[in-house]
């Protein structure tokens, strides 16, 4: 690996919410901590999702925290051609196929679920291409998480043959997020939970595109009231930031840092301080309470 390069790659379809300012906080201060870059990267793949304007507005919410990037960020949405490239590129070496399925037909097929069953593996029997699908056959994936341990997940069962283009024409997240940490340089990704069980796609299409596999850090999950994870699908409401020192105090007490600092520079030299602390961290990383080391399926 080189240098450290980090990132924070938010989808402008809402707002920061509480949990995405502990994914971000926890992306920042783990490059600062160990010197090195962090980048902002705009996940608007799913153009229809994200509202006009609402970019900007995350690139301003993470400014009044004090979270600015190393360099320009970057917008999913300018880098179309990219993907094409990787698409071509498992398409000639065979690992990519078209696929005339709908989602209905993938739930009957299947018994009701999501597993896609490989119908068109084969070849399309004369039916139109809707989509583009990644063969998922091949060995387990398996990789050490720096907060939940070793993980592992055989993916044509647990997923199947996962969508590379959807048939809506957009590139699909897997594809383009590992095309571009890859161009990017990226070394640590370090995001929320709820992402850790996208990592075993992302780890086949890295090796079947021959890039780097990152490090991986999946930080504990913010909950709302009733247990579920804040996510603006279920409502999350929008980061206050009247006062954004409390803010980033909050993200912070949730990474197990405690600060009392009342401005925001204050706040992210404590919390870079606590990162840096060898014995914070190992109990971060290695947190049973928040999280046990179980395999990914």
């Amino acid at each position: 690996m080189s240098a450290y390069i980090g990132r924070f790659a938010p989808s402008p379809t809402g707002p920061l919410h509480a949990g995405s300012l502990v994914a971000a906080l926890a992306s920042w201060l783990d490059a600062r901590a160990q010197g090195g870059k962090w980048l902002v990267r705009v996940e608007d793949v799913d153009g229809p999702r994200c509202p006009p304007g609402m970019d900007l507005l995350i690139l301003n919410q993470l400014a009044a925290c004090g979270l600015l990037p190393d360099a320009p960020p970057v917008w999913q949405s300018q880098r179309g051609a990219l993907y094409a490239q990787a698409l071509a590129d498992l398409q000639e070496a065979g690992w990519a196929f078209g696929c005339a399925c709908s989602r209905k037909e993938i739930e009957l097929v299947s018994g009701g679920g999501l597993i896609y069953p490989g119908t068109c593996r084969d070849g399309l029997h004369g039916r139109p291409v809707r989509a583009w699908r990644v063969r998922s056959n091949g060995p387990r994936i398996t990789w050490q998480d720096r907060r939940l341990g070793r993980q592992s997940q055989q993916l044509d069962t647990a997923v199947g043959d996962f969508v590379l283009k959807r048939a809506d024409g957009l590139w699909a997240y897997q594809l383009a997020v590992v095309v571009d940490d890859a161009a990017q340089g990226i070394t640590d990704i370090v995001r929320g939970e709820d992402l850790a069980d996208n990592t075993p796609r992302q780890i086949r299409l890295q090796q079947l595109l021959k890039l780097p596999t990152p490090r991986y850090l999946h930080t504990p999950l913010v909950l709302g009231a009733d247990g579920e994870k804040l996510s603006k699908q279920n409502g999350a409401q929008a980061l206050d930031l009247t006062d954004p020192a409390a803010a980033l105090r909050a993200a912070a007490q949730h990474l197990g840092i405690t600060v009392n600092s009342r401005s925001v520079a204050e706040v992210l030299a404590a919390g870079l301080a606590a990162w840096h602390d060898a014995a914070h961290l190992k109990g971060l990383l290695h947190d049973d309470h928040h999280h046990p080391q179980r395999p990914a399926d």
